[in-house]
C-alpha cells in the first residue's frame, strides 16, 4: 500500500519561529513512518520557502536552512498541481502531496494567512480554516463571538488605531467602566509580546502605547484572579475534550492573561476539581471551539474564579506540539500516545476534506 505523502511546514516569520522548529522536530520524528512519507518544507525568518531533505535533528537548532541540499520551493495555489513546486537548477518540478501539517505559530502561521493558501491548493490540511484561525488570533473577534454565544470572558474593551488621537479620553473611559487592575494586549499576537499590566491610569496609557507597537488594535481586559486551567479539544463534527489541567507551578511568574506555561511540566493533570466543575469546564471548551468553527485541534485556556465562574481566556488553534507541550500531554488523558495523536490528526484531516464541500 502506498504511503500517504505528508508535507510538514515549519518555521515562519513570526516571533514563534523557534517554537515552530521545536514542535516540528517532534512532529516529524513521531509521524508513523509505516503509513506516511514526510516531506519537509521550512520557511526562514525572512519568509523564504525551502524544501529540506536533511536530518530532523537539525531542525530544532536552526541548522536546517544551512543544509546545502535545500532548494527553493513553493506551495502551488493551483489545485491542478496539488503539491509543492520545487525549483532546482533552473527547472521546476511538482511534488504531489496528499495532506499538509502546518506546524506554524503566530502571525502568518496561525492567523488565517497560511490557511488561505492551503485552501487554494485544494490539499487537505491539519487544523482550523482561515476564518477560525483569524478569529482566534484576533482577541477582539474571539470576545465578540463568545459574547454572541453567551460564553463568559473577562469584561473587555477595544481601542482601535483611529482612537490614538484621543487616547487619553479612551483610557479614562475604559478605566471608569472596568476599574483596575487591567490586562492590555495587542489584539493580534501569538505570544505575550506587547502584553502589559495596568493598576492605575498612567500605567494603562503606557501599556496601551506598548501594545500598539505590536498591532493596530488593542484589547483591554479586566484582570481576572482565578485558577488557570487548560483543556485540549480534538475533532471536527463532534469534537471531544481532554481532562482538565491546571497551571500550578510556583517557580515561574506567569503572564496572567496568556498562560505561557514553559512546558507540560508546569501543568497538573488532572486539576484538583470536583467532577461537576470539570464537566462544565470541558463543555465550555468544546462550545467555544464549535462557536468559532475550529477544526482538528486546539488548546483552550480558561479561568475558574473563587466564586465558581468559568471564563474563557483564549483558544490556540496552533498550540505548541513538542512531546512535552500542554496540548499533547492533555491528549494523553484520552489514551492517545504522541505517535497516535500525529496519525489521528492527519487521518482526520483527510477524512474531513473528503466530505467537505
Amino acid at each position: 500500500m502506498a504511503k500517504i505523502k505528508t508535507a510538514v511546514i515549519f518555521g515562519g516569520t513570526s516571533r514563534e519561529y523557534a517554537l515552530s522548529l521545536s514542535s516540528a522536530t517532534d512532529v516529524i520524528a513521531n509521524i508513523p513512518k509505516d503509513k506516511y512519507e514526510v516531506i519537509c518544507i521550512g520557511i526562514t525568518r525572512k519568509g523564504r520557502w525551502l524544501y529540506y531533505p536533511g536530518d530532523v535533528e537539525d531542525i530544532a537548532s536552526g541548522k536546517w536552512e544551512l543544509n546545502p541540499d535545500c532548494t527553493s520551493a513553493v506551495l502551488s495555489p493551483d489545485p491542478l498541481h496539488r503539491g509543492i513546486i520545487i525549483l532546482e537548477n533552473g527547472e521546476a518540478s511538482v511534488r504531489k502531496i496528499d495532506v499538509i501539517f502546518p506546524v506554524l505559530h503566530g502571525k502568518a502561521g496561525a492567523d488565517g494567512t497560511i490557511q488561505g493558501l492551503l485552501d487554494l491548493s485544494g490539499i487537505p490540511y491539519v487544523g482550523s480554516g482561515l476564518l477560525a484561525a483569524a478569529s482566534c488570533m484576533d482577541k477582539s473577534h474571539t470576545h465578540m463571538v463568545m459574547d454572541d454565544f453567551n460564553i463568559k470572558t473577562a469584561p473587555w474593551r477595544l481601542i482601535t488605531q483611529r482612537e490614538l488621537n484621543d487616547l487619553d479620553e479612551s483610557c479614562k473611559k475604559i478605566s471608569a467602566e472596568l476599574g483596575f487592575p487591567l490586562i492590555v494586549k495587542p489584539a493580534n499576537s501569538g505570544s505575550d509580546a506587547g502584553t502589559g499590566f495596568a493598576d492605575n491610569y498612567e500605567s494603562l496609557v503606557s501599556a496601551v502605547k506598548v501594545a500598539f507597537s505590536n498591532d493596530n488594535k488593542v484589547v483591554v481586559e479586566k484582570f481576572i484572579k482565578g485558577r488557570k486551567l487548560e483543556v485540549s479539544v480534538f475533532g471536527y463534527d463532534s469534537p471531544i475534550a481532554s481532562e482538565v489541567g491546571e497551571i500550578t507551578d510556583k517557580t515561574h511568574t506567569y503572564n496572567p492573561s496568556n498562560f505561557n506555561a514553559v512546558s507540560g511540566d508546569d501543568l497538573t493533570i488532572p486539576a484538583d476539581l470536583p467532577d461537576k466543575i470539570c464537566r462544565e469546564i470541558r463543555d465550555t471548551a468544546v462550545n467555544a471551539f464549535k462557536a468559532l468553527n475550529c477544526k482538528g485541534f486546539a488548546r483552550v485556556d480558561l479561568f475558574l474564579t473563587a466564586d465558581g465562574n468559568i471564563l474563557l481566556n483564549k483558544i490556540g488553534v496552533a498550540p505548541g506540539l513538542r512531546i512535552n507541550s500542554v496540548f499533547p500531554k492533555l491528549m494523553g488523558t484520552l489514551g492517545m500516545s504522541y505517535p497516535a495523536l500525529m496519525h489521528n490528526l492527519l487521518d482526520s484531516a483527510i477524512e474531513n476534506a473528503e466530505r467537505s464541500y
